[in-house]
């Protein structure tokens, strides 16, 4: 099993920053990418962003440009720096870590944080 913690939600005002935070723990060998999900209200969930472990990355066209992801491996973090935030990136953030030989898109295949919300007022 692998353990999830977010941290760095919040409430900011469209044009701010944010940067959240994310520490694996338990049987990270089991993993080879970590990315952020997020899920706005009567949306379905969509991936923001991911990380290899060997630091190849993933955006969603909604927001290249504007997030970075990053991870520190000697802290088994991974980090979502978002700037230039518009109110409709207002959403729960998941963290999520991805088995080695699964697929994003394979929730079985998927360990979960349990959120932190990102709120963006116009």
């Amino acid at each position: 099993q692998v353990q999830l913690v977010e941290s760095g939600g919040g409430l900011v005002q469209a044009g701010g920053s944010l940067r959240l935070s994310c520490v694996a723990s338990g049987s990270i060998f089991s993993i080879n990418a970590m990315g952020w999900y997020r899920q706005a209200p009567g949306k379905q969930r969509e991936l923001v962003a991911d990380i290899t472990n060997g630091g190849s990355t993933n955006y969603a066209d909604s927001v290249k440009g504007r997030f970075t992801i990053s991870r520190d491996n000697a802290k088994n973090t991974v980090y979502l720096q978002m700037n230039s935030l518009k109110p409709e990136d207002t959403a729960v953030y998941y963290c999520a870590a991805k088995r080695i030989g699964g697929a994003w898109y394979q929730v079985p295949d998927l360990y979960w944080g349990q959120g932190t919300q990102v709120i963006v007022s116009a």
